[in-house]
């Protein structure tokens, strides 16, 4: 079991930096191959030197992407490294003067590529990082941070040879795909044999790499699996992942033990994840005397203003207790970094104006000991 949750918690496992981990986990595989293949539907990559469980998920979710990435030029860039590597030998090195020269010519068609401007050689110094961080490039002389502060700056790098693993292969033409929806029809919706197969792999894709499963209809295909197979579902994920299936009228989710977890987890011990409980339980609380309405799918629909009072006067009331930084936070920026954290934890949706409080709120809550009296308690 924790060797697949190596593989769940890790982009990949490279035999050159952790060799112990390598040959723990390829040795493992036969016992969990199985599972991935006929209930993940995932592709296993397994190389002399690296292995990769390829997570592609059931939907694309808010908290999904590269976590170092602020802006889509990241992502266009990273394309087109990629693009330079592939054409590169293994274990060749080259200067960055030689690959900007490369990314200007491929980018600027699409996009403006002005290296005298900080946000974009900041731009281009993520990706070089968050390459360096999975090992695709290797630095041999200078660092390219140096590149983000003055322009013209020269770093050696060598290219390892795993960027070709990077990315998914597809056995369709996706040059005409507009947008993710089209990945997610090619994957699911559009697939007329083996249907069944493909819901299976979307229900355990859904419950084994996000927050949660919620379904709007009793007649939703996948609930209706979920809920008739649901003793060989929780099994299967408890055997190969650990943890607990939970099933409720319109959602499910896969809860680890305290003393059991991995990978990022809800609550943890920081401060975002405490407020965010305090929140919950205020919204339980007023739900309980009827100052909100819970819809038929068991969410509730507010405004982005009354949320924003509810995060606010929750600061207000428990000032005391809060840290530092959320106690001085601007109140616009509290409720963006409260809402962003719920919004990943796919325990509210944004809908323009209005704010879908999803069942996952009716779960967890959190209070301060009866003794303490917060800022705003007399």
């Amino acid at each position: 079991m924790n060797e697949i949750r190596t593989l769940m918690e890790r982009f990949w496992i490279c035999r050159d930096s952790d060799k112990e981990t390598f040959y723990k986990v390829k040795r493992d595989i036969p016992n969990f191959q199985r599972f991935i293949r006929e209930q993940l539907g995932w592709k296993l990559i397994h190389t002399e030197k690296l292995l990769k469980l390829e997570k592609k998920p059931a939907h694309a979710e808010a908290f999904m992407g590269i976590s170092e990435f602020t802006d889509i030029r990241d992502y266009c860039i990273l394309c087109v490294v990629l693009m330079y590597l592939e054409d590169a030998e293994e274990g060749r090195q080259f200067l960055l003067s030689e690959l900007i020269d490369y990314v200007e010519t491929q980018l600027k068609n699409y996009m403006p590529v002005d290296w005298t401007s900080f946000t974009q050689r900041k731009s281009l110094v993520r990706v070089l990082q968050y390459m360096e961080r999975l090992q695709m490039i290797r630095v041999y002389e200078g660092k390219s941070e140096s590149f983000s502060q003055e322009a013209g700056q020269e770093v050696l790098y060598e290219n390892t040879g795993y960027s070709k693993y990077f990315t998914s292969s597809f056995t369709t033409d996706i040059s005409g795909y507009e947008s993710f929806r089209d990945f997610e029809k090619t994957d699911f919706e559009e697939v007329q044999e083996n249907r069944g197969a493909r819901r299976i792999n979307r229900v355990y894709r859904q419950l084994a790499v996000c927050p949660a499963l919620y379904w709007d209809s009793a007649e939703d295909a996948d609930a209706l699996y979920l809920k008739n197979q649901r003793q060989w579902v929780g099994r299967y994920l408890r055997e190969n992942m650990g943890g607990n299936l939970d099933i409720y009228r319109n959602a499910a989710f896969l809860t680890l033990d305290a003393d059991d977890c991995y990978g990022t987890v809800h609550p943890r011990d920081a401060q975002i994840s405490e407020s965010v409980l305090i929140v919950c339980s205020e919204i339980q609380r007023q739900l309980a005397e009827e100052n909100l309405k819970l819809q038929e799918d068991e969410s509730i629909v507010m405004t982005i203003q009354a949320l924003s009072g509810i995060i606010i006067n929750c600061r207000n009331k428990w000032k005391n207790a809060w840290s530092k930084e959320y106690c001085e936070m601007d109140e616009d920026r509290l409720v963006e970094t409260v809402l962003k954290y719920m919004t990943d934890w796919m325990m509210v949706r944004c809908e323009e104006e209005w704010i879908i409080v999803l069942p996952a709120v009716g779960r967890l809550a959190g209070q301060y000991p009866s003794d303490y009296k917060g800022d705003g308690e007399e």
